[in-house]
């Protein structure tokens, strides 16, 4: 008997990932850290600051600045705000940047 003629084996599921890679979000605070955490997986860079934190009907919106280019003297270096926005459970469903700016920028109104 060849291998070819052996049934098929039966599908597997995937498994769940492990509990720690699951999000949380509860609360704001959980969103925040959700938003900083897939936000810096995905452009590779560590997020400085939450600016704004909002929840809508189906999840939530979390403002989070980046340093895109790091300058001397520190007030120069080019950060940008990004919009990210979460699912209720806490799951990037998008993100687009919003602003550029210089760090020693002082917004005007």
């Amino acid at each position: 008997m060849s291998t070819s003629d052996l049934p098929d084996p039966a599908p597997r599921s995937a498994p769940a990932p492990p509990a720690a890679e699951t999000p949380v979000v509860g609360d704001a605070v959980g969103a925040m850290r959700n938003a900083r955490a897939q936000l810096a997986e995905l452009l590779g860079r560590t997020p400085e600051s939450v600016s704004a934190i909002s929840r809508d009907g189906t999840g939530w919106q979390v403002d989070v600045e980046v340093v895109e280019l790091e300058r001397i003297p520190d007030s120069t270096s080019v950060l940008a705000v990004y919009r990210v926005t979460l699912d209720a459970d806490g799951l990037l469903l998008g993100y687009a940047r919003s602003r550029r700016y210089t760090r020693g920028q002082v917004d005007r109104q």
